[in-house]
């Protein structure tokens, strides 16, 4: 068998019910490629191998679990990336869906990288640990609404699935977890630009305690500053305010 490694965040999930929920969601969208984010010990690879007409690949970085995989399912002699998923380049050439228990440690740097490589990432369903899906999720207004939530939903419509008992994987985690898919909007955001937005969004979330006009004092004009939008926190803010917000950065 194998040994689990805390230093790469490994809980594997072995719960059938969830394991069916999880493949349930993912035949809601077609796709042609699939990517497996840290498969570990194969509780989702398992079904994902025998969906039909799919180019499957899997990235994992623990050559334990590499070995593991390849000598229990044979199929995956030649479709296992050995690397960590923020080390790797972009795995099909065509767009592809991306699913995975994703490695708790790493789960928001993943999802950062999803965003780089959004226009060929239409679909992620993904497990995390639940404070991270819900900030993932959650709208403006909302206590755990940050730079997460609006950078994500700037291009992903995103949907909180279900949770996940910690009782669910082995060894149990000391955190709960939920599901979220990303679907990738149909219309682009409207911003100056996307750098624009990034700065702005991030600049405002850094004093979230403070008024906006306070917090990005040095994005905009005096003049500008006046409007009654910067009496605002950054977190009443929606993406939209801040795209459209990004046209009167100086």
């Amino acid at each position: 068998m194998y040994t689990l490694k805390k230093s790469l965040g490994q809980h594997f999930l072995k719960d059938e019910n969830v394991i069916e929920k999880i493949i349930d969601a993912l035949k809601q969208n077609e796709f042609t490629n699939l990517l497996e984010v840290g498969p570990g010990g194969g509780a989702l690879t398992k079904h994902l191998i025998n969906l039909s007409n799919i180019n499957f690949k899997a990235v994992e970085l623990d050559d334990e679990k590499i070995e593991y995989l390849k000598k229990t399912y044979p199929v995956l002699q030649d479709k296992i990336i050995a690397k960590s998923f923020l080390d790797i380049d972009k795995p099909f050439k065509e767009p592809f869906t991306v699913i995975g228990n994703f490695p708790y440690n790493i789960s928001t740097q993943i999802l950062f990288k999803i965003l780089e490589w959004k226009d060929e990432v239409p679909v992620v369903i993904g497990m995390f640990q639940k404070e991270v899906a819900q900030r993932a999720a959650s709208k403006e207004g909302s206590k755990v609404y940050g730079v997460l939530s609006v950078l994500i939903q700037a291009y992903y419509d995103v949907e909180y699935l279900f949770d996940v008992s910690a009782q669910c994987f082995t060894p149990p985690p000391k955190v709960e977890s939920g599901v979220v898919r990303l679907t990738l909007k149909k219309e682009m955001l409207q911003a100056k630009s996307e750098r624009a937005f990034i700065i702005l969004v991030k600049t405002a979330f850094n004093q979230r305690r403070k008024t906006l006009r306070n917090a990005v004092k040095s994005l905009f004009t005096a003049e500008v500053l006046q409007d009654e939008i910067f009496n605002k926190r950054a977190e009443a803010l929606s993406v939209e305010d801040f795209a459209a917000l990004t046209f009167r950065m100086s």
